[in-house]
C-alpha cells in the first residue's frame, strides 16, 4: 500500500512539473525599443511631412511586393496631397480592366477613387512568385502586429549585414533582429540614399523606417488626426464648463452667506 502511495505521488509530480518545465522552455517574446513618435498619446498628430515622405517609401519600394487594399488614391487627401497630385498619381497606374470581346485581360489607367493597385493579381500568384508566401497587405500590418510602430521600425532597421557570426546560413535567407527564428525570405528593403526626398530630408536608412512606419500607422488610422483635434476640443470645452461651474458656485455661496 505504500509502495503505491508513493507510486501516485511521484507520478503527480511529474504530471505537475512537466506543464511548468515546458512553459519554462518557451523564449520570451522579444518587445522592440520604444521610439518617440509625434502620434502618440490621445492628443498626437501624424506629421503631413513625414506622412507624404513615408507614402514615397511605400510607393517606389515596398509597393513592388505589398499592395494596400484598403486605401483609394482619394485617401491620399488624408496625408495632404493636392487633387491634382491625386489624380495624376492614380493615372500613372495601369489597373486590371474588363476582358475585352475575345475575352483578352485588359488595363486601364488608374482613377482617384480606385483601390491601390496590388503588385500580383491573386495572393496564389503572389506566393508562387515569392517563394510560397505572399507578401502581407500592409494596410492594417501596423495595428494587427503586436507593438505596431516600434516593431515595424525595429524590423526595417533591424536586418544585420552581415549576420552575426554565430548566426546560421542558409540560403535565401536575411538576418534579422526582429523576427521569429532572426531569419527571413525578405531582402532589407532600406538602403541609404536609395529615394530623394523633395524636402532636403536625408534618406538615411533610419529617416526611411521612421516614415514609412508613420504612413503605415496613418493608413491603419486615417482618421486619427480628426478624431484627436475631436477629443482635444470636447476635453476644452469641459474645462470650460467646469470653471463656469466653479464660478457660480462661488456667487451663489457668496450670496447665501450674505443673506
Amino acid at each position: 500500500m505504500m509502495q503505491n502511495t508513493r507510486f501516485f505521488a511521484l507520478a503527480a509530480a511529474v504530471f505537475l512539473s512537466a506543464p511548468l518545465t515546458a512553459l519554462a522552455a518557451v523564449p520570451e517574446p522579444l518587445v522592440p525599443p520604444h521610439q518617440k513618435w509625434d502620434f502618440d498619446g490621445p492628443f498626437g498628430q501624424f506629421d503631413q511631412k513625414a506622412l507624404q515622405r513615408g507614402f514615397m517609401v511605400y510607393d517606389r519600394i515596398c509597393s513592388t511586393c505589398h499592395g494596400m487594399k484598403a486605401l483609394t488614391y482619394n485617401d491620399l487627401s488624408g496625408i495632404g496631397m493636392s487633387e491634382q497630385a491625386i489624380l495624376d498619381l492614380a493615372h500613372s497606374k495601369m489597373i486590371a480592366g474588363p476582358p475585352d470581346v475575345s475575352g483578352q485581360p485588359t488595363s486601364r489607367p488608374g482613377r482617384p477613387d480606385d483601390h491601390f493597385r496590388s503588385p500580383f493579381p491573386s495572393d496564389e500568384a503572389a506566393a508562387a512568385m515569392m517563394g510560397g508566401i505572399a507578401p502581407p497587405d500592409q494596410s492594417r500590418l501596423a495595428v494587427i502586429q503586436p507593438h505596431g510602430a516600434d516593431w515595424l521600425y525595429a524590423f526595417l532597421t533591424g536586418y544585420r549585414m552581415p549576420p552575426p557570426a554565430d548566426a546560421p546560413v542558409v540560403p535565401g535567407k536575411f538576418y534579422n533582429d526582429w523576427v521569429d527564428g532572426h531569419l527571413i525570405g525578405m531582402p532589407p528593403p532600406l538602403m541609404n540614399g536609395m529615394i530623394q526626398y523633395p524636402d532636403g530630408t536625408p534618406a538615411t536608412v533610419e529617416q526611411q523606417a521612421r516614415d514609412v512606419t508613420s504612413f503605415l500607422v496613418w493608413a491603419a488610422d486615417p482618421h486619427r488626426n480628426a478624431r484627436h483635434r475631436t477629443g482635444l476640443w470636447v476635453v476644452l470645452y469641459l474645462i470650460g464648463l467646469l470653471v463656469l461651474a466653479i464660478a457660480w458656485k462661488k456667487k451663489t455661496w457668496k450670496r447665501v452667506k450674505s443673506q
